[in-house]
């Protein structure tokens, strides 16, 4: 069966072009009109101008007092709200497809269409956070200099598990011997963190936990020490799977630099606040990680949006609408669980954002079916608010923040000099963080991109 389009209708309304001069300039471009909310955590700036040449910011500030120059075509956005692009420090690729997960999943095409999925939701930076195969360092040099459509791509290469432990093969994630090592002894851990860094691995990922002690084994001290020596020798950051403040601890006194999910099982204590702000590390709820869970089953009514529906693909489509599937889910005791994990992963959030504690932005998707791209992040935004933080400071986790964790200075924010990577929005979501839901069109590196997304095929 032929894979087809599906055309985000509620999405792309037509752009409302001012009258623009007879000659314009190509790549200059000046979106005016709109609120804009720069990813600095300011007040909203009504009625602003971006001026745009090349792919980057040349000039942002309120349409009264900003040059528009003459030879820009200008699109008058009167109306809307102006956004960075989202960021995901935490997402995969290649993973999924359909309502499946397995390691033939991991082509060109399948993660193709997972990042113009991305981007056509307003994620147009992502870390792939992990088994990765040898395609990722193709497509990351391709997507950095722009030749594919889609979100930006950076890349943990394959990560460092553990025998018989995390991440599971069975009823889990499985994936090929190159999307994943699995070493047995220190040296062994060393020498792929090496081959990774040779790769010019962006970050070094580790999963250190049982899973909820759903698995035999955790990481054996003298592995997770060597990896984090050979990257920091190699001037490569590490980021940990964990579940429990414990394992946090652990790993961060180890020297890991990102804690790549939230504290879940008990609040966070004194000492781990101030183990994290001594060594500057970063912390990633992935609050949607769990909510997803449970979610569908409940059927909320923003299941039946346009929005949602347009980034399901049909198998998955027809697993939420099987009776049998919605209640064999909600009677499974993770289910339950997964409401209070994510109950106490707000919390935390709360609590170390309070705190001063540097926080990133990141989903989990794409690393099962229910991580929905797209969907996801959005609900984490929502679910960042109901913990707690306003809407422009959840906002400027998703875009500033998130940019810094990755040591991107030429993105989250919109600014001067920064690559134009945009979301332009009906609503405005510094009152009403849903309304980051309301795209009318996305803008990356300077371009409007098309937001037709092709679906897996059923």
């Amino acid at each position: 069966m032929k894979s087809h389009a599906l055309l985000f209708s509620l999405l792309t309304a037509p752009l409302l072009a001012s009258a623009a001069p007879a000659k314009t300039s190509p790549g200059l471009v000046a979106l005016r009109g709109a609120r804009l909310i720069d990813g600095q955590g300011g007040a909203p700036l009504e009625d602003s101008v971006v001026v745009i040449q090349d792919g980057r910011i040349l000039a942002v500030g309120p349409a009264s007092s900003t040059t528009v120059p003459a030879k820009a075509r200008v699109v008058d956005y009167q109306g809307k709200t102006l956004i960075p692009g989202l960021i995901s420090n935490h997402s995969h690729v290649g993973v999924v497809q359909g309502a499946d997960m397995g390691a033939g999943h991991y082509t060109r095409a399948n993660i193709s269409r997972q990042l113009r999925q991305y981007e056509a939701y307003g994620i147009t930076t992502v870390m792939a956070l992990g088994l990765n195969g040898p395609l990722l360092q193709q497509l990351r040099t391709q997507q950095h200099a722009g030749r594919g459509p889609g979100a930006d791509l950076f890349g943990a290469e394959r990560g460092i598990g553990v025998p018989q432990g995390a991440p599971p093969t069975l009823g889990g994630r499985p994936v090929g011997e190159d999307q994943l090592a699995r070493p047995e002894t220190a040296e062994q851990a060393r020498q792929a963190v090496r081959e990774m860094v040779a790769r010019k691995t962006d970050v070094v990922k580790l999963w250190l936990d049982d899973f909820g002690g759903s698995l035999p084994v955790k990481m054996k001290p003298d592995i997770y020490q060597a990896v984090i020596d050979e990257a920091h020798q190699r001037g490569v950051r590490v980021a940990a799977h964990i579940h429990d403040l414990e394992d946090a601890k652990t790993i961060v006194r180890a020297g890991a630099d990102i804690v790549a999910h939230g504290v879940r099982d008990q609040p966070v204590d004194a000492e781990f606040i101030q183990l994290m702000k001594e060594r500057s590390a970063w912390y990633v709820p992935t609050l949607s990680l769990d909510e997803a869970t449970f979610i569908y089953a409940d059927r909320p009514e923003w299941m039946a949006e346009p929005f949602f529906q347009h980034a399901v693909p049909p198998a998955l489509r027809a697993q939420f609408a099987d009776p049998a599937w919605v209640e064999k889910t909600r009677a499974e005791p993770k289910s339950e669980k997964a409401r209070k994990d994510v109950a106490m992963n707000q919390r935390n959030l709360k609590a170390l954002y309070d705190a001063g504690v540097r926080i990133g932005f990141g989903t989990d998707s794409g690393a099962t079916p229910l991580r929905i791209p797209g969907v996801s992040e959005h609900r984490e935004l929502l679910l960042m608010t109901e913990a707690g933080l306003t809407p422009l400071q959840a906002l400027t986790l998703a875009t500033r923040e998130a940019a810094t964790l990755l040591k991107l200075e030429d993105r989250g924010v919109l600014a001067p000099g920064k690559q134009a990577d945009l979301v332009v929005l009906d609503g405005d979501p510094s009152t009403d963080i849903s309304r980051t839901k309301t795209i009318h069109a996305v803008w990356h590196r300077g371009k409007q991109v098309s937001r037709t997304v092709d679906t897996f095929k059923p």
